[in-house]
């Protein structure tokens, strides 16, 4: 007899701003069906497709359920099944090894955020490799230059509270790709423009959401903190700025000045490409209105100025005196209202050697193959590096040394599973018990098991948990449970368990004392139009516009920004969204493939001095020219000869936050043979 369904909630594991809210259909302890939980304040019940694919992705037919070890040459998938015992074993010998021989530093944890779960993204794995005495890895493949740019204005990473920005009557959408990557902020969008609000789009690349928009503004890449400067001339200029809100509520307005009066609307053009006219109106549309919003995006950040042209946006707000009135203000990230204590969660305190190796996960490549402080074990998990790092010459390089010991969790044979000696089933997010932050809405929310785990696989709290019993460490910290730990962190920030538990989310506290403009952390307590922090740290102390410097052998700047259907390389095994995204797409500009005799669906090779990608042309006025973009991290495709377009980027760090350079990358294009 066929068991009634039963509806579960649940919470999205994505990488993603919205972490949505879910409920998901089981029957005969099977989940059938994922759609959005309608109760939820923020999210109502809209979900975007990728979620709704969950299903197909737990049961999808090549998951891993067993222990791995491998049994053919790195650069294949050849593996045999083991048992777990025998995988710790293995494993825990090798690390005993590396420890005797070369110190704990040898061992390199390699994780980001490819479950968004607290417990299993930094918890237990944290306190395991602390008390290795690893390599300490920094994650900063994402968010972190503009993180530390818009941290050096406010003082912290905070915004507005999305749920306010239906009052916004102007909201600028600045190099963040809405419609594909915070859906939600969409509809709240939609709902302010009902009621009157204008939308404006800034961005390199004809979009969805530049499409959605009401006005877009095509910008040169790597020239956001140009304009920025150039609003500010005309505020400034114009007396479109609000003078007791800075005088109160700022320092360094007279610096700030005396800078934004280089970046008249003539020497504005000139870097960015739009015209005198497009300046002038966007800066009187934004001095003009009130509550206007301005929503920052991940994409400007990763070029080698980024942090400074998301400093340079931050000020903006303040200039006009939009913080404080509900709908005004900006937003690049809300998890400074997460503010847990991450020492006693992370317990960096077990760690031995406080001074060990510091790696930049954007320099993974350059670190495999430093002999002189040689890396033994890679330990990845919640991450691709074979298909997400920079430089992957050199990444897949490093990963080919016979004498490197590389273990992989997850939940698929993925790229970089290519070059692991060990695989080892990971759960998927449904078959977790952990606590979910956004970094946009401000809802923190309990995930409780819907399924048991599939085959052998284990979390990564389990694993590591399990693997700290057989290195012989009783420490208290390994003693704990999930739940003990999840009790820990919302007990730290004053929300009460039972209360979380019954609901599935709950609001953070947020006190017009703990937000802008009545508080701001930074060392002068103001927004700092003027840094003396960035003057110490060996930077501009005032927004300054640096440009990316081309190279006259690769002409082309070339993009690599999300698509509509993965995250990052997540989904991209998936045929389903596979055949809606179409094939991994360069983006061409008419005049550029005129020269260069490209057709749109020729195959065509983009190459620089660091590697080259196989890709299918589209030849569209979306781009500009002298641009070229891709979207989306499709998986090795030996049938189309496909491999990652991070074979063309550099491990260059950017300008501040050691964040990724991903977007400042010049490359030539060619019809492959």
């Amino acid at each position: 007899m066929e068991e009634k369904a039963a509806m579960v909630r649940s919470v999205c594991p994505l990488d993603c701003p919205d972490a949505c809210s879910l409920m998901v259909e089981k029957r005969n302890g099977k989940i059938v069906k994922v759609e959005g939980n309608k109760h939820h304040p923020v999210t109502k019940g809209v979900i975007c497709h990728k979620a709704r694919k969950f299903p197909e992705r737990v049961y999808h037919h090549e998951r891993v359920l067993y222990p791995l070890k491998r049994k053919g040459k790195k650069g294949t998938l050849a593996f045999q099944r083991i048992s777990w015992e025998e995988a710790y074993e293995e494993i825990v010998t090798q690390f005993r090894h590396v420890i005797q021989t070369y110190g704990g530093e040898a061992i390199l944890p390699y994780s980001f955020y490819g479950n968004m779960g607290i417990l299993n993204s930094e918890g237990m794995d944290r306190r395991f490799f602390h008390k290795l005495g690893s390599s300490f890895l920094v994650r900063s493949i994402c968010n972190s230059a503009g993180a530390k740019g818009f941290q050096y204005t406010m003082g912290v990473n905070k915004g507005i509270d999305p749920e306010e920005t239906v009052h916004s009557k102007l909201i600028i959408i600045w190099g963040c790709n809405l419609v594909s990557t915070n859906l939600h902020q969409v509809l709240y969008a939609n709902e302010a423009r009902k009621h009157g609000a204008k939308i404006v789009v800034i961005d390199t690349h004809r979009n969805r959401t530049a499409k959605w928009g009401d006005w877009f503004l095509q910008i040169r890449p790597g020239t956001d903190a140009a304009l920025a400067l150039g609003i500010m001339h005309i505020l400034i200029q114009e007396n479109l700025i609000h003078s007791e809100f800075i005088q109160k509520y700022t320092i360094g307005f007279e610096q700030l000045k005396k800078k934004a009066a280089d970046f008249p609307p003539s020497e504005t053009s000139k870097w960015t490409g739009l015209s005198e006219e497009e300046i002038v109106t966007l800066a009187r549309l934004y001095g003009r209105t009130t509550p206007s919003f301005i929503r920052i995006g991940n994409g400007l950040q990763h070029h080698e100025n980024g942090g400074m042209a998301v400093r340079a946006i931050s000020c903006l707000p303040a200039l006009t005196g939009q913080w404080g009135i509900p709908g005004g203000g900006a937003l690049k990230g809300n998890s400074g209202f997460f503010s847990f204590n991450k020492w006693k969660i992370q317990r960096p305190d077990l760690h031995q050697n406080p001074r060990a190796y510091t790696i930049n996960m954007n320099q993974i490549g350059n670190a495999l193959l430093d002999m002189s402080r040689p890396i033994k074990v890679l330990f990845v998990y919640n991450s691709n590096p074979a298909q997400v790092a920079p430089d992957q010459e050199k990444v897949r390089a490093g990963l080919l040394r016979d004498d490197l010991f590389t273990v992989v969790h997850d939940q698929f044979l993925t790229d970089t599973c290519r070059y692991a000696d060990i695989v080892l089933p990971a759960t998927s997010h449904f078959e977790n018990l952990d606590l979910y932050k956004s970094y946009w809405h401000l809802y923190l929310q309990l995930h409780e098991p819907v399924i048991p785990p599939l085959g052998e696989a284990k979390s990564n709290f389990t694993l590591f948990k399990e693997l700290a019993e057989r290195m012989g460490f009783d420490d208290e910290a390994f003693q704990v449970t999930e739940e003990d730990m999840i009790k820990e962190i919302v007990e730290d920030i004053g929300i009460e368990y039972e209360e979380l538990k019954k609901k599935g989310y709950v609001k953070m506290n947020v006190s017009k004392n703990n937000t802008f403009p009545h508080h701001v952390p930074t060392p002068s307590k103001k927004v700092e139009f003027y840094s003396e922090r960035m003057k110490k740290d060996g930077l501009p102390p005032v927004p300054v516009f640096k440009p990316i410097q081309k190279e006259k052998e690769f002409p082309l700047m070339f993009i690599s920004g999300p698509n509509h259907q993965f995250l990052n390389s997540t989904f991209g095994n998936m045929d389903s969204l596979k055949k809606l995204e179409g094939k991994p797409r360069l983006h061409i500009h008419p005049t550029d493939a005129q020269q260069r005799g490209i057709k749109t669906d020729d195959p065509v090779i983009v190459y620089n001095q660091r590697g080259r990608c196989r890709l299918f042309a589209n030849v569209t006025n979306d781009c500009l020219e002298g641009t070229i973009i891709t979207q989306g991290l499709w998986w090795e495709d030996e049938k189309i000869g496909f491999q990652s377009v991070n074979f063309l980027t550099s491990q260059k760090l950017a300008d501040m936050g050691g964040g990724a350079c991903f977007f400042s990358t010049f490359a030539e294009v060619k019809k492959a043979d």
